[in-house]
């Protein structure tokens, strides 16, 4: 074996190792920083919420807004963009969403509340953003998110956004559909000449 051979395997034996473990690493960093961040959610099916319904809660605003990463063609939009809300008390929204393909597909809902301040007291005890949406082609449904917020909420946040992103996360039995894409791009590239 020569030399730049052993250098690059040495380099492979203590990369390969750091790198697994920078893996595992990640999960723990992922969780503190969407814990002080309060993005990707973090907000998850509450238990124990009766405790904090309250009769005399305090008004703020509730502004929700939907957001399809680049790869997904659905429709997806807040019934409501804003409601007024009282602390303590359970609420419905809803999210409307439609399958604007012609083939079955998959999607996952990931949510975000700002301020980050205000995601702890944010509970959720229903969405469509626990599962996994399906459509088939050309279906539509109203997603609910159902919802209180506590009065714990610091005095000085008046107004929470609640923001969704929306992923398709389908999986395709084949590559037939990308290799045909790729074809008829190269196609286009070459002026369709063979």
């Amino acid at each position: 074996m020569n030399e730049g051979a052993k250098k690059t395997l040495k380099r492979l034996l203590v990369a390969v190792p750091l790198m697994f473990a920078f893996g595992f690493a990640l999960v723990p960093l992922y969780d503190v920083f969407c814990e002080v961040t309060g993005i990707n959610g973090k907000v998850f099916q509450s238990k124990d919420v009766e405790k904090l319904v309250i009769e005399d809660g305090r008004p703020i605003g509730l502004q929700f807004i939907s957001t399809n990463n680049e790869n997904m063609p659905w429709v997806f939009t807040p019934s409501e963009e804003v409601m007024t809300i009282s602390t303590g008390k359970y609420y419905t929204a809803t999210f409307y969403v439609k399958n604007t393909t012609n083939k079955k597909m998959t999607a996952q809902a990931v949510p975000s509340v700002a301020p980050s301040n205000a995601a702890s007291h944010l509970k959720k005890l229903e969405c469509f953003c626990f599962e996994q949406q399906v459509l088939m082609p050309g279906e539509e449904a109203l997603l609910p998110v159902k919802l209180l917020v506590s009065n714990e909420l610091p005095k000085n946040i008046k107004n929470i956004i609640l923001s969704y992103t929306i992923f398709d996360i389908t999986e395709y039995e084949d590559d037939s559909l990308a290799n045909n894409e790729m074809n008829h791009e190269n196609m286009n590239n070459h002026g369709g000449q063979h």
